[in-house]
């Protein structure tokens, strides 16, 4: 039974009475962490997958290249990057289910401060060239006739500043979202290594790896709701019950929609701050498993870390024993130059990195890449990613945690495996790069008003002698689909003079650039939005999907035994350091640099970009199709072949360090056989020295 302190003192979290309880009526409380600490990882999970979800939303909302928003998601990283070392080190000491509470209340008050912008901003206003004639429902010409002057002085409209352009730029809405998104990864930070640290303490040695594979599966699944979630809330208009729908001219395929972005984070938001309840009733510290009584670290661990001859670390902590902050304090720089001083750890630590590395900043832009290069929806492609591809790694995950309790394997085997399907899935990955898809036609920027290939970056480019009488702007993004398969980026550089209809059944009539590639004569029309891609992109992405989900199946079976040979060669009062280090190095140098790095070079492969407000460079609207496959792929794929170079000399590493503390066992078992043999040898000496009446005591002693 615990006994806490003053809920006003420095120390209510500190005392605690050792568990007194036998292990089979403590069990439940065991049961009911790995529920808990389960639903927080669902809870984590859903909330982190629904912002990959919502990239291209809040690219379009707040007009901001990829760049930006790599530096938006990888603020969730500095989040823990603030706190994660004190927290998994003075936080395995305290009562590690309450800080975990309190970690999920900070991250569902971050997931509310995301939504903010929604409700203190103003009304999203869709970039378009569609203008109504004033005391008329009838539309204003989309071709503007331009004046003589103008014409010689080769004058076009630009996207001026506006009147609210000062009041925009003095607040950067997307702030707010970086910033719950920091709050977000404060507190989640103790989830991880206080929680996969609690179960391997408590929890028998033969199924701790079992309930590890289970809670990561279940982590899994948190992102089959948040890409769900983020692909119902994608069809939803960003300012719905607030517009007349019959007025928006955009589908949800267009580059400008923008969907209920807001609305998520307030599901996610209320799902976090329900995970933190359970917690608040746990134990500190539970009775220690029988197989763990006898000995602190089992013999893989000690293999890898020694106990230190320094005085400050000869004691083991354990949960029960009584600890104050000054003696922790004292003991932390020891105890991390311990961690640090194993090479097999830093070793993995490097693998681990770059492969993060890879797996970060594809994973995030792969929603991105599903819409950009194969034409689908931001909702479609967040359901695809939810319904197929996650569930493929969730059975993975959880079937490396059975495979890995069925054959018992230890910390080589678990290397091995972790190697053998990460180097099979790469090489299958090589696959994606020849599943392409050409680029849209888009006249002016993909092919020539003529219909040919001529890939162009000149806003000149745009303009041809069949829009010279116009008075288009080059910046303006509004795209219609002509008869003929190509799509123009504005009804005015199409060359169309009239229109027909409202909303999104409008038709733009008469239109000159289009009829050029058009034999057959009569009135040349153009409907609203981008034109499909060829049939032959649609027969590929099956194969693109087919491929997705085994590959992640493949890779997805060494994430457990990985894990586990994190936890196997790290002694038991290091496990939560060396978790919270390890958390804290990939997210430093993966989680915060790859969506950065990612999406800058992806904005390299931008064709067409959109401006703000204040003519600042805004959203990218088309990509080049064949470059964004080439450098998102190929740097992906690139990352992970520099990992494997490392995992062999790690191979190398490893070997040499069981053979030597194979030798080193086997002599000090000699020296044990040698020791016991003298001392009987000595007791049988001693018993004939009793037994013998003439025995001369000096004699004896010079013998």
């Amino acid at each position: 039974m615990q006994k806490l302190g003053k809920p006003g003192s420095a120390s209510w979290m500190l005392e605690d009475s050792p568990a007194t309880c036998t292990a089979k009526n403590c069990h439940p409380n065991l049961k009911m962490f790995l529920a808990a600490l389960s639903y927080a990882y669902f809870a984590k999970t859903l909330s982190g997958s629904y912002m990959k979800s919502t990239i291209t939303q809040l690219e379009r909302r707040f007009d901001i290249p990829s760049y930006l928003i790599g530096v938006i998601d990888g603020s969730f990283e500095i989040g823990n990057l603030l706190v994660i070392a004190f927290v998994s080190y003075f936080g395995a000491k305290l009562h590690r289910p309450k800080i975990i509470a309190i970690g999920c209340i900070l991250m569902s008050l971050g997931t509310f401060l995301i939504a903010m912008p929604h409700f203190i901003t103003g009304r999203y206003k869709i970039e378009t060239t569609i203008r109504a004639s004033e005391n008329s429902t009838s539309q204003l010409s989309p071709c503007p006739v331009s004046s003589l002057e103008s014409s010689r002085a080769g004058d076009r409209p630009s996207s001026l500043p506006s009147a609210g352009c000062e009041q925009e730029s003095s607040i950067s809405m997307w702030m707010y979202v970086l910033l719950g998104n920091v709050l977000r990864g404060i507190g989640e930070t103790p989830v991880q290594p206080l929680g996969i640290s609690y179960i391997d303490d408590y929890a028998q040695s033969e199924n701790a790896a079992l309930y590890i594979g289970c809670i990561q599966t279940i982590a899994i699944i948190g992102p089959v709701f948040g890409f769900l979630l983020g692909s119902l809330c994608a069809k939803i208009y960003v300012d719905v019950g607030y517009v007349d729908m019959e007025t928006i001219t955009i589908t949800p395929e267009d580059a400008r929609w923008v969907g209920a972005w807001w609305l998520g984070y307030l599901v996610a938001g209320t799902v976090t701050l329900l995970s933190a309840v359970p917690f608040w009733f746990l134990p500190k510290s539970l009775p220690i498993p029988v197989d763990k009584h006898d000995s602190i670290c089992t013999p893989e661990q000690t293999r890898f870390i020694k106990d230190p001859d320094s005085p400050t670390l000869d004691h083991k902590i354990r949960p029960e024993e009584p600890t104050n902050l000054h003696v922790m304090a004292n003991e932390f720089v020891p105890t991390l130059k311990i961690l640090l001083g194993n090479p097999v750890y830093i070793l993995y630590l490097g693998v681990t990195i770059i492969q993060f590395n890879s797996l970060i900043g594809m994973v995030t832009y792969k929603p991105k890449y599903i819409e950009q290069h194969y034409g689908q929806s931001a909702s479609k492609a967040n359901f695809l990613m939810g319904m197929i591809n996650i569930p493929a790694v969730a059975l993975g995950m959880f079937s490396g945690g059975v495979i890995m309790k069925k054959y018992k394997l230890g910390v080589t085997g678990a290397a091995k495996f972790a190697f053998g399907t990460s180097l099979l899935g790469f090489f299958l990955s090589f696959l994606f790069l020849a599943m392409g898809c050409e680029n849209t036609k888009v006249a002016g920027i993909t092919v020539s008003y003529t219909g040919v290939e001529d890939l162009s970056y000149q806003e000149q480019s745009l303009f041809s002698d069949c829009n010279s009488g116009c008075l288009c702007s080059p910046k303006e993004w509004d795209p219609v689909c002509g008869e003929n398969g190509i799509t123009y980026i504005s009804p005015c550089l199409a060359g169309c003079t009239s229109s027909s209809g409202s909303g999104r059944n409008m038709v733009f009539d008469n239109c000159r650039c289009v009829s050029v590639t058009n034999v057959q004569p009569g009135n040349i029309t153009a409907s609203l939005g981008q034109c499909s891609l060829g049939h032959s992109c649609d027969r590929v992405f099956p194969y693109f999907l087919a491929l997705s989900v085994l590959s992640s199946f493949i890779i997805s079976l060494g994430g457990t035994p990985g894990l586990m040979l994190l936890v196997r060669c790290i002694k038991p009062e290091l496990k939560s350091l060396a978790l919270g280090i390890h958390t804290l190095a990939t997210r430093t140098l993966a989680g915060i640099p790859a969506p950065i790095y990612f999406g800058a070079i992806i904005d390299t492969t931008c064709l067409k970009w959109a401006y703000s407000t204040c003519g600042g460079k805004g959203a990218c609207r088309i990509y080049n199709t064949s470059s964004y496959r080439i450098v998102y792929l190929g740097l992906t794929l690139g990352l992970r072949a520099v990992s494997f170079f490392l995992c062999i000399w790690g191979f190398a590493l490893l070997k040499r360090h069981i053979k030597r503390e194979e030798k080193e066992a086997l002599s000090n078992q000699n020296g044990e056989l040698e020791s016991l043999r003298k001392e009987e040898n000595s007791s049988m000496h001693c018993e004939q020295f009793i037994l013998s009446p003439d025995c001369n005591p000096e004699r004896e002693t010079r013998l």
